[in-house]
């Protein structure tokens, strides 16, 4: 098992479960946190036991390559070469154990190999708001546990996501990873990031690295997902996990994590009331929804809007916050 094990999450509300889900095996002191401004407060509220350097602030969000760049860099103060572990905060895992025992293995396969790791779960159904992996030949030592990364394939369409389902040798990208901080910054695109490479032992580099997010000089770095940096890679293994999994990034997968109504159909959270309704989703903390003779919706009561969509479209709410933003009406956001 590997020396350290330097956790990094991203702020969201599932936030301590994440924390709390790694504590066995990480020392407190190696967490960090990155998150938005907006969110700072409420993530120390969360996390008290947490130093407030523990906690890395964006003042303007540049996407998760950003965010895994000034946390990699912060950790490096710490240790050069650190093993680091990248764990998003909107994942439901209910095996704590069986989910260490992968992320243990994922962490000793990046510290041998110098590859970057993901974690992949067997796709359930064809799901088109994840990206598949197409493992390849097997990483000695493992006992097959480990594969190279033979492809990786982005949120595919219906009729492509059940191909890949049908053929059985493909894998849901999880988003969890591990790696060395010198693997996953040579990966890292250098367009706005070479001064953050080379400066990297500046005691006060990272503050002022977050500092300048929202100036010139910090648009200059991508905006930019984790995951095409990995595609780009030369070395990248993925760790066939054993632990339940949902990656809580639309309503509709809450669906196995919710209690179930009155009837035993419909996943429910607060007051609902559904007849002659099947496989809904309903989060309604104040007001009683009525459901009736309907089938497969997501129902989302807040106190100033409610979202009514078919739970196939429920990974398209994004289109909702793009038009919102569209019309100026950012306050419903």
């Amino acid at each position: 098992m590997p020396k350290q094990l330097l956790p990094i999450v991203s702020a969201r509300t599932m936030l301590q479960d994440t924390v709390a889900r790694v504590a066995p095996m990480v020392p407190r002191k190696r967490i960090r946190v990155v998150t938005a401004r907006d969110h700072a407060r409420a993530v120390r509220a969360q996390l008290p036991a947490l130093g407030r350097r523990q906690v890395l602030v964006e003042p303007e969000g540049r996407n998760t390559a950003a965010a895994i760049a000034l946390a990699t860099l912060d950790l490096m103060r710490d240790r050069d070469d650190a093993v680091i572990a990248v764990l998003p905060a909107d994942h439901a895992i209910d095996d704590g154990p069986r989910f260490r025992a992968d992320l243990r293995l994922a962490l000793d396969v990046a510290e041998r190999t110098d590859a970057l790791v993901t974690l992949g779960l067997r796709p359930t159904r064809p799901e088109t708001g994840y990206g598949y992996i197409r493992p390849g030949g097997a990483v000695r030592g493992t006992s097959g546990r480990v594969a190279w990364v033979e492809a990786f394939i982005e949120k595919p369409a219906p009729r492509r996501a059940a191909a890949l389902l049908a053929t059985g040798r493909v894998l849901w990208n999880s988003g969890i990873f591990a790696w060395r901080a010198s693997a996953i910054l040579g990966a890292l695109p250098r367009r706005g990031l070479p001064e953050t490479v080379a400066m990297r032992h500046d005691e006060h580099y990272v503050e002022a690295l977050a500092a300048s997010a929202g100036t010139p000089i910090g648009r200059m770095i991508p905006i930019e997902q984790i995951d095409p940096n990995l595609e780009r890679a030369a070395r990248v293994a993925v760790v066939r996990a054993r632990f339940a999994w949902a990656d809580v990034g639309s309503w509709a997968a809450l669906e196995g994590f919710w209690r179930t109504g009155s009837n035993g159909h419909n996943a429910i959270r607060g007051r609902a009331l559904p007849i002659d309704s099947r496989g809904c989703v309903v989060d309604s903390p104040r007001r009683l929804i009525a459901l009736v003779g309907v089938d497969d919706l997501v129902v989302v009561d807040s106190p100033d809007a409610l979202l009514v969509c078919h739970k196939d479209r429920a990974q398209d709410v994004r289109l909702v916050v793009h038009e919102l933003r569209r019309r100026g009406l950012e306050r419903y956001l």
